[in-house]
């Protein structure tokens, strides 16, 4: 009997894999890095042969690892960035690359190269952005596509197939060009809500009237409860695994986090509601649940059915957070690498000085955190980031100082948006964090006391792998449906509770904060 998952995380450097057993518990997990091409001023490009091989390596890896058959794995399910992923009439790879270079076939999530068509999608008004926070960002596939068709026409033409990555994931293990209802839904501007999800005027006022058909693109999505197919003979012996494994559709990873955190709440929808995913690493994403549509300027959302049945999803979030971290520690610090050893030296270090200098520690820095624009609450891809307060220091406390408030930054980026939310009419207290910044003890402290929220840090290893083990459950047969699977296989998690005597403080550096974008605002605006 199948008693085994596998699932697969494919995030912005690396792809991951782990084997999970039926109440959620990890067995065994690999990772293999993947390309990234950065050939312009805000292009990146991945190689999607390279990202596919990447994960059958990372699969096979951990099945041996965990010491498990490949006749024991019932399903497996994918989780991607947003990335679009381009293939010709024969499913071949069609680059997105100016100079033609045929294996960069994959638009980044973090590619801002279609500002000014992502401006136009904005300047329609039409109501499909009532669902994108009324503001098209850069990093959504509308736009992505707009490029590729008015600058890379020839390809336009032969194009056969438009991907979102966990989509282009699950037709090359089963051949099948089905599209997940998470991924149309977050990221194509289709509304699962209405009789027709795909708006056809809009389309055309956008210039991508013949997406369809140059895509691919069916008029039905996939829910998450439903399997797409099984893997096809040449997708389980490049994955090590057989015909008889069936796979999820496809989820943006940062919904699959949010569903390993939030999944024991799928089956009670009034503890869910005040429940928040924060899904932290290169970027952050908040993702919040609720019964009903609660629209709001600057948040992606609502989506119907992204995830859970029945259930609108909104995401807000901050398109740099670890990469600003990363930024931060080349730039002042000397153009040192940003590893996890650098990372840890300077944080043990603010930790000194801060015992040291107590609350008035760096207290005159103040950072807004826009250097990849800001994408929630302002939903503004051209902003900038500011830094005010650096002195005549080049040492390493200097850069220890300018990181500490770096991480203050995001962290009062983190409330702003959750005081957007609550205007929306979101009742939200409980703040789940996962990702690569659970390991960065600062931050930790700072998205509790800085935003007033209740924090929990879930006891599983990678709740992104947790939610994707998830879906892929359901699609094996293991749980009957997610609420089932979201009960079984949910972790525990560690509490934390903001600190009442820090509160004073941190209302005063969110006032500084907000009066910082006024000024940024002023000075944008003097002619």
């Amino acid at each position: 009997m199948r008693e085994y998952v596998v699932a697969v995380d494919i995030g912005t450097g690396s792809a991951r894999a782990g084997i999970f057993d039926r109440k959620g518990k990890l067995l065994a997990r690999a990772d293999r890095p993947i390309a990234m091409n950065r050939p312009e001023e805000n292009h990146a490009e991945h190689d999607s042969e390279d990202i596919w091989a990447s994960v059958c390596a990372a699969v096979r890896a951990a099945r041996e690892k965990g010491g498990v058959e490949a006749t024991d794995i019932a399903a497996i399910g994918f989780d991607a960035t947003c990335s679009l992923v381009v293939r010709d009439r024969d499913g071949a790879p069609l680059s997105v690359n100016r100079r033609g270079e045929a294996r960069w076939d994959t638009i980044v999530w973090l590619d801002h190269r279609a500002l000014a068509e992502a401006d136009f999608c904005t300047a329609t008004e039409h109501p499909v952005l009532n669902h994108s926070g009324r503001v098209m960002s850069p990093e959504m596939e509308m736009p992505k596509l707009m490029w590729l068709k008015r600058n890379l026409p020839q390809q336009w033409e032969k194009a056969g197939y438009f991907f979102d990555l966990a989509d282009y994931m699950s037709w090359r293990a089963t051949g099948s060009a089905a599209r997940s209802r998470c991924t149309l839904t977050a990221k194509w501007n289709y509304l699962a809500h209405e009789e027709r999800g795909w708006q056809q005027d809009y389309l055309e006022r956008i210039g991508l009237e013949d997406l369809l058909d140059r895509g691919g693109l069916p008029e039905e999505t996939l829910p998450m409860e439903r399997a797409v197919g099984h893997l096809t003979p040449t997708a389980a012996d490049e994955l090590g695994l057989d015909t008889q494994c069936r796979v999820a559709p496809g989820l943006i990873d940062a919904y699959a986090g949010a569903l390993g955190v939030l999944g024991e709440f799928a089956g009670d929808p009034a503890k869910l509601e005040r429940q928040l995913a924060l899904i932290a690493g290169t970027s952050s994403c908040i993702v919040a649940f609720s019964k009903d549509m609660k629209p709001g300027f600057g948040m992606w959302g609502p989506y119907f059915e992204a995830v859970l049945p029945g259930c609108w999803l909104v995401e807000g979030g901050q398109s740099a957070t670890g990469a600003l971290l990363d930024h931060i520690v080349r730039v002042h610090g000397g153009g040192q690498e940003p590893t996890a050893d650098t990372h840890m030296k300077i944080i043990e270090r603010v930790q000194e000085l801060r015992a040291l200098h107590g609350p008035a520690f760096a207290d005159r820095l103040h950072v807004l955190p826009d250097f990849h624009g800001n994408r929630s609450p302002l939903a503004d891809p051209h902003a900038l980031g500011v830094v005010s307060g650096l002195a005549l220091d080049s040492s390493f406390d200097a850069l220890c100082r300018l990181y500490w408030r770096t991480c203050v930054a995001i962290a009062l980026g983190i409330r702003h948006i959750l005081e957007m939310m609550k205007e929306a009419g979101y009742n939200l207290d409980t703040l789940h964090v996962t990702g690569g910044h659970v390991r960065n003890p600062l931050l930790m402290e700072l998205y509790c006391d800085a935003t007033g929220c209740r924090v929990v840090a879930p006891e599983t290893p990678d709740a992104v792998l947790l939610g994707t083990a998830m879906a892929a459950a359901v699609a094996g047969g293991l749980h009957s449906d997610l609420a089932g699977a979201g009960t079984a296989m949910s972790s525990g998690g560690q509490e934390r509770r903001p600190d009442a005597a820090l509160r004073n403080l941190y209302d005063r550096d969110y006032r500084r904060f907000l009066a910082l974008y006024r000024h940024r605002a002023e000075l944008e605006a003097m002619e």
